[in-house]
């Protein structure tokens, strides 16, 4: 049977530097939902957080709801809004909302706490460390000595930002003081992962307590960022011509289905809900598969990862987000079906 048709409020824009690429991703999704026969409102967030709806501020009341809305669609990326800050103000309005709650929410944005949560859970993955400003500042020293022992190249990140903000490659080790203080300025706390062979592959995972995975896809890096020494950069993202998204990924049956399995698996171990990109390094010579992170809201345009991920496996674009729709609604039942 057909679900009814919702009225459904997607949130776009936000305080964090990925505010371009939200609004892109909720004007797809307004244009999706509308397809699908839903009703749709448009609320913007602007780069100070103020929200608005055609152009008239929003006003929030705790218990209110968001506009009539039967759910919200919040298509917002990276801090204050795809880290459990929006979704603890919507938990506050008591609306359906689509995507995770508030605690996958956070972890899945924080890397260090993602990947200790799946080091928990015995999910395989690259070398790493975690460093906070205030160490760095007081122990340089043996923070490079420390880092650097993970071996080069490697990776300096802001540990909770997104689309590869931030992001320095580190092939010599007179770099790394550098490319701290570059990842220092977004983010006190700062991750650095050991380089993986292989390809990157993404695979997306849609559900709930039954969570099932796409076909995975494989990144194919063209210009620049393909040259040697290229890498999957924000310029390769978001350029057009940038990158090439291959389906299915030319890697072994079998370790296509250990992306699907692992996919699955760090979804659950991680306490999501409704969706998430589950990013991986795929060394097919060695038989192995490394989960990178999961991105609970990724880009969601048609021609975003996860979109075209699912259209590959035979789910439409307007029915995958009407099947996030019925799963936040049916999410929102089943918590509020608790006492608390």
């Amino acid at each position: 049977m057909t679900p009814a048709p919702r009225r459904v409020a997607v949130l776009g824009g936000g305080r964090s530097s990925e505010h371009d690429v939200s609004l892109a991703s909720a004007a797809s999704v307004r244009a999706g939902l509308e397809r699908a026969g839903h009703d749709v409102v448009a609320v913007e967030i602007s780069r100070a957080g103020a929200w608005s709806c055609a152009g008239v501020p929003v006003e929030l009341t705790p218990g209110g709801g968001l506009l009539g809305a039967d759910v919200v669609f919040p298509a917002l990326h990276g801090p204050f809004g795809e880290d459990g800050t929006v979704q603890g103000l919507l938990e506050c309005l008591d609306v359906p909302y689509v995507g995770s709650g508030v605690l996958a929410s956070a972890a899945c944005m924080d890397k260090v706490v993602a990947k200790e949560l799946l080091a928990r859970a015995g999910l395989p993955q690259v070398a790493y460390r975690a460093v906070r400003h205030a160490r760095w500042t007081a122990a340089r020293e043996a923070v490079l000595g420390e880092l650097t022992a993970l071996g080069l190249p490697l990776f300096v990140k802001p540990a909770r930002l997104g689309s590869s903000v931030g992001i320095v490659r580190v092939v010599a080790a007179d770099e790394l003081a550098d490319a701290l203080e570059t990842a220092f300025a977004h983010d006190p706390l700062v991750i650095a992962e050991a380089g993986a062979s292989g390809l990157e592959v993404e695979c997306a995972v849609l559900g709930d307590d039954a969570p099932s995975a796409s076909t995975p896809g494989e990144i194919v890096l063209r210009g620049a960022a393909g040259a040697d020494g290229g890498w999957y950069d924000y310029e390769a993202k978001y350029t057009p011509g940038g990158m090439e998204l291959v389906v299915p990924a030319r890697i072994p049956a079998e370790l296509a289905q250990r992306v699907r399995a692992l996919a699955v698996e760090a979804f659950v171990a991680l306490g999501c809900s409704g969706l998430a990109r589950a990013d991986f390094f795929v060394d097919a010579a060695r038989g192995e598969v490394l989960v990178n992170e999961l991105n609970t809201m990724p880009g969601f345009t048609e021609t975003s990862v996860y979109g075209k991920l699912w259209a590959a496996s035979g789910l439409p674009y307007e029915e995958l987000l009407t099947q996030l729709v019925e799963l936040a609604l049916a999410r929102h039942a089943r918590e509020r079906a608790y006492q608390f």
